[in-house]
């Protein structure tokens, strides 16, 4: 179902809504078969077609791939504490330098 909803949120984004404004008017639902909308309140935006779902299936892979890939990048950053630790203990340089490595270690799509 996560990567059903990263296409919806794909499709209110597209359709200048967003996921966090209209959540309370949208009902998803699998009942084994698959997801679907079951409830769709949005005001001004038509309910969209499986069609119009299933174009952002690309997209979709390539944002649940990055959710991984931040979340990666987040542990191996550390906390905001220990960074301004580092920076005011080695450098500005020094800190810049390692989290260049992790985000080129860990690339987004």
């Amino acid at each position: 179902m996560t990567q059903y909803y990263i296409k919806v949120k794909l499709y209110l984004e597209a359709n200048s809504k967003t996921w966090e404004a209209e959540q309370d008017k949208i009902r998803l639902q699998d009942d084994g078969h698959g997801a679907f909308i079951r409830t769709w309140n949005v005001n001004g935006l038509a309910k969209p077609t499986e069609e119009q779902i299933a174009s952002y299936e690309a997209s979709a892979v390539v944002e649940e791939e990055n959710k991984v890939v931040i979340s990666t990048r987040k542990t191996a950053y550390g906390p905001w504490d220990k960074q301004l630790e580092e920076i005011y203990d080695n450098g500005i340089d020094s800190w810049k330098t390692r989290i260049a490595k992790v985000k080129s270690d860990n690339p987004k799509s």
